[in-house]
C-alpha cells in the first residue's frame, strides 16, 4: 500500500556499498587465508561483534522467545561446545542497525566424547574467554542433570539481588517473526574450514524490547557473579538511540541494561547525559563507557572529547565516576586496567591505565607514535588487540598494505614497536575494523568488506532500501547515489556517483549513465524541473563545494530520449562565479539558485532567481537577487505551492563566532523560509543548537508543503567516528533526517518551531534527502524495479590487482568537502 504522504530518498556517507560482515583469524603471524572463519549467515551488513559466554547462551537460549525452527537451538549443544553464540549488529530488519544473536551449530564430528566430555582443539569454540573480558562466572546456578534445566529459578528485588523461588517458568513459547531482508548481494567469500550452520535472531525479537526506531551498538555481557550466597542475574549491556534527549546537537546514544532471564530493561546512563562504547569488567560487576558527560559534545569530527567514566551493574547512578580523562572505546584487561583510545601527537594511539585507585592520569601508550592505532580489544592486562594504519594515504591514491586498516596485537611486555600482525598476511589490501576477542586470544574477530571475490571490471549492483519510518504515512528509503531526485511525478530517479564523476538515471527503461565528466568532482547537485512535461534535469558543473572555483548550472532537456553517446548540456550560468543548488517553481518557468556574484572577496553567497529556467541568463533572460547578506545562503527549494523558498543560511551567525569551528567544519546553519516575491519576509524555521551552531542543512518540501525535512547534526553523533569507515580527507561523519511540520498558511508561525522528529537513527551520516508523492511500490514507480533488479557498470571499488581502493567506504571521494 502506497504511504498516503509519499517517500524521503537520501544518501548514506561512510556506509560501503560491500556489505560489511565479520570474520576471525587465528592469534598467528603465520595464518593464512584459508584459516579466516565467516562467522556470520552472511545476509546484510554484520559488524561490531562480541562473543556470547556459554553460561549466558543457556540463559538466553531458556529465557528468550526465538522463533521456531527445525532444528532448535539446544543446550547440550552448548555443553558439548557444539553450540556457540555472538552478539553483533546487522541491518537485516528493515534497515536498521540493531543488535542480533547469532547461534553458531558445528555439524561435523570432530568431537571426544569420553566420560570427560573434553574439547577437541576446534578453531572456534569458546571455552568461557570474552571480548568483555574473561568473566568469572559462577556456574552453581546451573544443575549437571541430564535435563538441563535451570537448578534454582530465583525471584529478584529491585537491586538485582537474588532469592530462591519454587516458580517455574515456559520456555517452549516461541514466536514467529519476519524473516531477514535478503535483498543485499552477496560476494562469494573462501569456504568455510569448519562447516557450521549459523542462525540468527534479533535481539528485539527474542525480548520483546523497544521496537521502535533506534540503533544499537556495542553489546556485551555482564553479571553472573556472587552477591552473598547468591548469583546475580546475566545482563546484556549495549548503547542505543531509543530515548531522545531534551537539548539539541547532543547524542541520544545512552547505555542500558537487558536482564537475559527476565527481559527487564534499565537505563544505566543517567538523564541528560550520552555514553558511548559500553565495556564490561572481567568480573561481570562493572561498565566502563566513553561518555560526554562532562562538556557534552562540541561539534568535534573525528576525535571526540570523551572522557571514561566506570559504573557499577547495579548501581549505576550511585556508583559511577570518571576514571579517565580525554579517552574513547574502553576496554577491560582486568577489574583494574583498562585500554583505550585517543588522538595523541597528531596520531591515534591506543593506551593502558590502572584504575584501582580512582582516576588516574598514569597511562602508558601501548603502540608506537607514527602510526594510528584505534579500537582496542583487550586479550588480558597486558596483550590487547587493535587497528592500525601504519602509513597515511593521500587521496585517491592506490594505497599499499601499510595504508590499510589491519589488525594487530601488542604487549606491553615487549618493545613499544614490536608486534603480532593478523591481517596483513592474508588480505593485505583489505580494510579490517574494530577487533574483537574469541578463546582467550587464541582467535581474533574483525569485520571486513565482503570483496573476497570481486574483481575490478566485475558488475556490481545498486539497491534502493526501504527502512522502517517512524512517521505516519511516509516512506523512507536509502539510494546508494549522492543527491538523488525523484521527479514530481514519481516515473524517473537522478543521482551522481560518489566520486562526482558522472550522472545516472533510473526509469522504464533501466539504470544508465546519461553524462561522464571524464574525472572526479566535476558534477553533483541533479534535480529536476517540478513540471514533469519539461523531463528537464539540472546540474551543477564544476568542482563541488568550493567557493573559490567557477561552478556553472546547466539543463539536460528531454534527459529520458538522451544516451550518454548524445547527451547535450545547456548552460544557464555564466561570470567565472559560483553557482548551484538550483530549483524551480512548481510551473517550471522560474529558478532559484545560490551563487557567489556580488559575494567580495569572502564569497559570501546569496540566493537569485532566474525568470526564465530554459534560457537562464543567455539570450536576454535575467537574473534578479533575492537575498542580500554578508553570510552564505544555500540549498535552496521552491515550495510546491510557490509561494515561499526553503533554504539553510549562517545569517544569524553570531558576530564573534570563530570563522571556522572544531576540525574546519563551518557550522552555524539553520533553516528559513523566505517569501518568494518580497525578500524582507523571512524566518527561521529550524536551528541545531541553542547558540546557532552545527548543521541543518539540505531541506526539502514534503509533496503537500506541509514539512520540511532537513540533514541534521540535531542528535550529535551515535558511535565513535574513527571506528567508522573514515579517512582523513573526509568531513563530518555524522547527520541524520529529521522532520519539522510547518504552518502552510502564515509564514511567520514557523519562527524557531521547537517540535521536531528524528527520521533516522544512524552511525552512518545520513544526507541530501528528496521527498516524492509517490511510494516505491506505486505503479508509476517503474525506476524504483530498475534500480534494484538492474546492474550499474564496472566496480569501482577494487584496483587492478584486487586491492580496495577509497571508493569502497561509501564517502564522497572529492579532495575537500564543506558547505
Amino acid at each position: 500500500m502506497a504511504a498516503k504522504r509519499g517517500s524521503i530518498a537520501f544518501f548514506s556517507t561512510y556506509r560501503p556499498p560491500l556489505a560489511l560482515d565479520i570474520f576471525s583469524l587465528p592469534a598467528d603471524p603465520n595464518a593464512t587465508r584459508q584459516d579466516e572463519i565467516h562467522l556470520t549467515d552472511g545476509i546484510s551488513y554484520n559488524y561490531n561483534c562480541q562473543v556470547i559466554p556459554p553460561q549466558a547462551l543457556r540463559t538466553i537460549l531458556r529465557h528468550s522467545q526465538f522463533p521456531s525452527s527445525s532444528q532448535p537451538p539446544k543446550i547440550s549443544d552448548i555443553d558439548s561446545g557444539r553450540l556457540t553464540g555472538l552478539v553483533f549488529v546487522s541491518e537485516r530488519d528493515s534497515n536498521l542497525e540493531t543488535l542480533h544473536f547469532a547461534l553458531r551449530r558445528f555439524n561435523h564430528d570432530d568431537y571426544d566424547h569420553d566420560d570427560n566430555d573434553d574439547y577437541v582443539d576446534d578453531p572456534y569454540v569458546d571455552y568461557g574467554g570474552s571480548a568483555c573480558g574473561d568473566h568469572d562466572y559462577d556456574d552453581n546456578s546451573w544443575d549437571d542433570d541430564d535435563d538441563d534445566h535451570y537448578y534454582d529459578d530465583y525471584s529478584y528485588d529491585d537491586d538485582d539481588n537474588c532469592y530462591p523461588d519454587d516458580d517455574n517458568y515456559d520456555h517452549s513459547n516461541y514466536d514467529n517473526y519476519d524473516d531477514a531482508d535478503e535483498d543485499e548481494e552477496e560476494e562469494e567469500e573462501e569456504d568455510d574450514p569448519c562447516p557450521t550452520e549459523v542462525q540468527v535472531y534479533s535481539f528485539v525479537g527474542a525480548y520483546g524490547t523497544f521496537s521502535g526506531v533506534r540503533m544499537e551498538d556495542s553489546g556485551c555481557i555482564a553479571g553472573g557473579y556472587k552477591v552473598g550466597n547468591w548469583t546475580v542475574d546475566l545482563y546484556l549491556v549495549y548503547a542505543s538511540t531509543m530515548e531522545p534527549i531534551e537539548d539539541r546537537r547532543q547524542p541520544w546514544t545512552a547505555v542500558y541494561k537487558t536482564n537475559l532471564r527476565t527481559g527487564e530493561t534499565k537505563r544505566l546512563t543517567p538523564q541528560g547525559v550520552s555514553d558511548l562504547s559500553p565495556s564490561v569488567s572481567p568480573s561481570g560487576k562493572k561498565v566502563a563507557v566513553a561518555s560526554f558527560e562532562r562538556n557534552g559534545w562540541q561539534g568535534e569530527i573525528e576525535h571526540l572529547r570523551t572522557d571514561i567514566y566506570v559504573m557499577h551493574l547495579r548501581n549505576p547512578l550511585e556508583e559511577r565516576r570518571r576514571v579517565i580523562r580525554n579517552g574513547g572505546w574502553p576496554t577491560w584487561g582486568s577489574d583494574n586496567i583498562i585500554f583505550f583510545h585517543r588522538k595523541s601527537e597528531k596520531f591515534w594511539g591506543v593506551f593502558r591505565a590502572d584504575i584501582s585507585n580512582g582516576e588516574t592520569r598514569v597511562t602508558h601508550r601501548v603502540t608506537p607514535v607514527g602510526i594510528n592505532a584505534m579500537t582496542p580489544a583487550a586479550i588480558n592486562d597486558t596483550e590487547v588487540a587493535v587497528a592500525t594504519i601504519r602509513k597515511k594515504s593521500k587521496f585517491n591514491e592506490d594505497r599499499v598494505a601499510a595504508q590499510y586498516r589491519h589488525i594487530e596485537i601488542f604487549d606491553i611486555r615487549a618493545p613499544l614497536h614490536e608486534s603480532i600482525e593478523i591481517t596483513r598476511n592474508t588480505r593485505p589490501k583489505t580494510d579490517h575494523y574494530n577487533p574483537f576477542v574469541i578463546d582467550d586470544g587464541n582467535r581474533i574477530g574483525y569485520h571486513r568488506c565482503k570483496s573476497a571475490r570481486l574483481k575490478s571490471g566485475k558488475d556490481m549492483h545498486r539497491y534502493f532500501q526501504n527502512l522502517k519510518s517512524p512517521k505516519q504515512h511516509v516512506e523512507l528509503n536509502r539510494v546508494s547515489g549522492v543527491f538523488p531526485a525523484i521527479s514530481s511525478d514519481g516515473s524517473k530517479l537522478a543521482f551522481v556517483d560518489n566520486e562526482f564523476k558522472s550522472l545516472w538515471l533510473a526509469d522504464s527503461k533501466g539504470v544508465r549513465m546519461v553524462l561522464d565528466t571524464k574525472g572526479p568532482d566535476n558534477i553533483f547537485s541533479a534535480v529536476w524541473n517540478q513540471n514533469p512535461d519539461k523531463d528537464t534535469l539540472y546540474v551543477c558543473m564544476g568542482p563541488s563545494f568550493n567557493a573559490d572555483e567557477p561552478l556553472e548550472i546547466h539543463a539536460i532537456p528531454n534527459v529520458s530520449y538522451v544516451s550518454i553517446d548524445n547527451v547535450r548540456t545547456i548552460p544557464l550560468t555564466r561570470g567565472s562565479f559560483n553557482n548551484a543548488f538550483p530549483s524551480t517553481d512548481p510551473q517550471g518557468r522560474r529558478l532559484v539558485f545560490r551563487s557567489t556574484r556580488n559575494g567580495g572577496d569572502k564569497r559570501y553567497k546569496n540566493l537569485y532567481i532566474m525568470e526564465n529556467a530554459n534560457v537562464g541568463e543567455f539570450w536576454g533572460g535575467k537574473i534578479k537577487r533575492l537575498t542580500r547578506g554578508a553570510w552564505t545562503d544555500t540549498h535552496c527549494q521552491w515550495s510546491p505551492r510557490g509561494n515561499w523558498i526553503v533554504f539553510s543560511s549562517t545569517r544569524d551567525k553570531p558576530r564573534d563566532a570563530p570563522e571556522k569551528s572544531i576540525e574546519g567544519d563551518p557550522g552555524y546553519f539553520a533553516v528559513y523560509l523566505v517569501k518568494a516575491t518580497d525578500p524582507s519576509v523571512w524566518v527561521r524555521v529550524i536551528k541545531s543548537g541553542d547558540d546557532i551552531a552545527g548543521h541543518v542543512n539540505h531541506p526539502c518540501f514534503s509533496p503537500d508543503g506541509r514539512t520540511i525535512a532537513v540533514a541534521a547534526d540535531l542528535a550529535g553523533v551515535s558511535v565513535d567516528p574513527i571506528s567508522l569507515p573514515l579517512f582523513l580527507h573526509s568531513v563530518r561523519p555524522y547527520g541524520d533526517i529529521f522532520t519539522v511540520d510547518i504552518d502552510t498558511r502564515y509564514i511567520y508561525e514557523n519562527e524557531d518551531i521547537e517540535n521536531y522528529t528524528r527520521i533516522t537513527h544512524s552511525r552512518y551520516e545520513n544526507s541530501t534527502p528528496t521527498w516524492t508523492m509517490y511510494s516505491i511500490m506505486h505503479p508509476d514507480a517503474d525506476w524504483s524495479y530498475c534500480l534494484k533488479d538492474s546492474h550499474v557498470p564496472t566496480c569501482p571499488y577494487t584496483y587492478p590487482e584486487g586491492g580496495e581502493s577509497e571508493r569502497r567506504i561509501g564517502h564522497l571521494c572529492i579532495p575537500k568537502r564543506c558547505c
